[in-house]
């Protein structure tokens, strides 16, 4: 039983952006590897002059093949990490300045949670205490082969935690979907992390003593809190537009994918506009159908493993024709088979 959660659903508002500050120490890490802005924007697959100047925004999808391709033209396997390390108080935009208000480290998780949504679109937190247990999770709204973004997430997170400490932290039971890459590298990561942490977990999640949310921030500026937190809430209005053309679409395709109505017609004819005016706007958001329809398809899946349904049921309830199909998908999104990940999510089992 849980003693109590902290839990901001990952709502698929205004989804896909990444702001210009978090990009930031991604091409400073680039940079120290010899990989100029031009030659890291062609090798995503982007104009050569897409990141000079610097954008305000631009779409998490091409932000994550911004990392592939640092790690790629870097020759740097831990490349994620050392994005992490570069993270500072202005990484975080305009949130980053309520965590410096903030009285202890509990309420810096909460508005960590609250407005992460104001850096980035790449995933969202949840927070959970059990007894003297603290579980911080963050779940991707990328594929756990793209290793190099949570790596950056849970490194930054490390780096900024101990300057916002202004020590070093314990280090956490940590860890992570995926594979973790060469085990001749993985001293790497006890350098970053204080330990090497798990890897092919059932989730991303970082367990720590839940005596550390008590404790202060400090120099902290409470007095500023009231502020800080009243305009980062009209930032977060702005940044998730009303109607939502992203949420509605993951609606019906979750209420279609039973009935084999999921499809991009089906979708744009629902919401009253032709196919490619919904790609269209969807594209406008950062976002595309197809990432809307893996995301659903992803979370469906977790929780229809979870809850025991056989995978041939899981395979129809999900619009797919094959069981072989569902298969192959769940191992893009997951790394691994929808078996094995059925075992490792199984209670009593130990993922972290």
């Amino acid at each position: 039983m849980l003693d109590h959660a902290i839990c901001i659903p990952a709502r698929p508002n205004h989804p896909g952006r990444v702001a210009g500050s978090y990009l930031q120490p991604l091409l400073e890490a680039a940079a120290a590897r010899g990989v100029g802005a031009a030659a890291l924007a062609r090798g995503a697959g982007l104009a050569a002059d897409a990141l000079d100047p610097l954008p305000a925004r631009l779409p998490a999808a091409d932000y994550v093949r911004l990392l592939d391709a640092g790690a790629e033209l870097g020759n740097d396997p831990h490349f994620g990490l050392h994005v992490g390390e570069r993270v500072k108080l202005g990484t975080f935009s305009a949130y980053g300045l309520i965590l410096l208000s903030c009285r202890d480290f509990g309420q810096a998780f909460a508005q960590t949670l609250r407005y992460e949504a104001l850096a980035h679109d790449l995933g969202r937190s949840t927070l959970t205490v059990q007894g003297d247990v603290a579980a911080y999770s963050w779940h991707s709204h990328y594929p756990p082969r793209h290793r190099h973004l949570a790596d950056s997430v849970f490194a930054g997170i490390r780096v900024f935690g101990n300057w916002l400490a202004g020590t070093s932290l314990p280090a956490p039971s940590l860890a992570l979907m995926h594979d973790g890459g060469d085990p001749a590298g993985h001293e790497e990561y006890r350098r970053v992390f204080g330990s090497v942490p798990a890897f092919g977990a059932a989730t991303n999640t970082a367990c720590f003593d839940a005596a550390l949310l008590a404790c202060p921030v400090p120099n902290a500026d409470v007095s500023l809190y009231p502020v800080l937190q009243t305009h980062a809430e009209r930032l977060l209005r702005q940044h998730t537009p009303e109607p939502d053309l992203a949420a509605q679409v993951h609606a019906a395709i979750v209420a279609g994918l039973p009935h084999g109505e999921a499809r991009l017609a089906a979708v744009a004819r629902q919401l009253r506009m032709t196919p490619r005016t919904l790609q269209r706007k969807l594209a406008g958001a950062g976002a595309s159908f197809q990432q809307i329809l893996d995301q659903a398809r992803f979370a469906l899946a977790r929780d229809y493993l979870a809850r025991g349904l056989s995978l041939l049921e899981i395979t129809s309830l999900l619009g797919y024709q094959e069981q072989s199909a569902f298969n192959h998908a769940f191992r893009d999104w997951a790394g691994i088979n929808p078996g094995a990940w059925r075992e490792r999510s199984a209670p009593g089992t130990r993922g972290l």
